[in-house]
């Protein structure tokens, strides 16, 4: 899919599966974030912190499931590390890091990742 897309909307892409609306895996462009692509691209009115919060809403209501071979761990991830780190480093909260938060987007990834081929 991503080599039917411009350099930009591949950017945008990236942007918003890994930073406003995360999900496991960054390939797939579901109908709802497309149009959210479209919109930003098209210079439509989008309420960015409104999308963040419902999503955030909605991720904090689901049930925890649990890891397939230990019973006592959840396998639930947690949404939005960035931010929450990024909030917390802010108002003074210790935070260590057990994973590696992804690097900001920069025209090296851009360029490696998200131009045609």
């Amino acid at each position: 899919m991503h080599t039917n897309m411009t350099t930009l909307t591949q950017t945008w892409m990236t942007l918003l599966l890994i930073n406003v609306l995360p999900i496991d895996h960054n390939s797939d462009l579901p109908l709802p974030k497309c149009q959210l692509v479209y919109a930003i691209q098209t210079r439509l009115s989008v309420h960015v912190a409104q999308v963040i919060a419902d999503a955030i809403y909605l991720f904090a209501g689901m049930a925890p499931t649990r890891h397939p071979l230990d019973l006592d761990k959840s396998n639930k991830a947690l949404g939005f590390p960035a931010l929450i780190t990024g909030l917390c480093r802010s108002f003074g909260v210790p935070v260590t890091l057990s994973k590696v938060i992804r690097p900001p987007i920069t025209r090296v990834f851009i360029e490696k990742y998200c131009t045609p081929r």
